[in-house]
């Protein structure tokens, strides 16, 4: 059984988890009202983001690129960053994210979806009292690595 899960996280922690249905394809309009949620999210927790202008990094999956998706973050003046094609190397989720996440995880048999999310939910409220979540401040001197190797891989990063 598996559990997809969409994050949105920024240097304070995991602003807002979505749980996304079994049998469910996230399709751009899936995509845009997750974002629309977030922002609602956001509006409502952390309002001096959007004063101070969101950055946003999403990889190029098909439902990030969708024209109603780029259409909402225009509305929103929410500028996106650039991601290079396949780079889990220089993706806050997944260097920084999901290995913190799995930690009390791995190895864990759930015997539901609900005690999976639950389990999920336990730890993001640690990571974020721990303020553990260092990714997106550590992104900019990964993204200095990827340049002096011209795009390759940076080893050790």
């Amino acid at each position: 059984m598996k559990q997809m899960m969409i994050f949105a996280y920024d240097c304070k922690g995991v602003i807002m988890t979505g749980r996304v249905p079994s049998g469910t394809t996230v399709t751009a309009a899936y995509y845009r009202q997750f974002l629309q949620k977030v922002r609602r999210k956001v509006h409502a927790n952390r309002p001096d983001l959007l004063k101070n202008g969101v950055l946003i990094l999403h990889d190029n999956a098909r439902p990030h690129l969708g024209k109603d998706v780029r259409e909402l973050l225009d509305g929103y003046s929410w500028e996106v960053l650039p991601h290079l094609p396949y780079s889990p190397d220089m993706s806050p989720p997944d260097f920084d994210l999901f290995p913190k996440l799995k930690i009390n995880m791995r190895g864990v048999r759930f015997s539901t979806l609900e005690d999976l999310s639950a389990s999920v939910t336990r730890r993001i409220r640690q990571l974020n009292c721990s303020r553990d979540l260092t990714g997106i401040m550590d992104l900019p001197k990964r993204w200095d690595a990827v340049i002096r190797q011209e795009e390759d891989y940076a080893e050790g990063l």
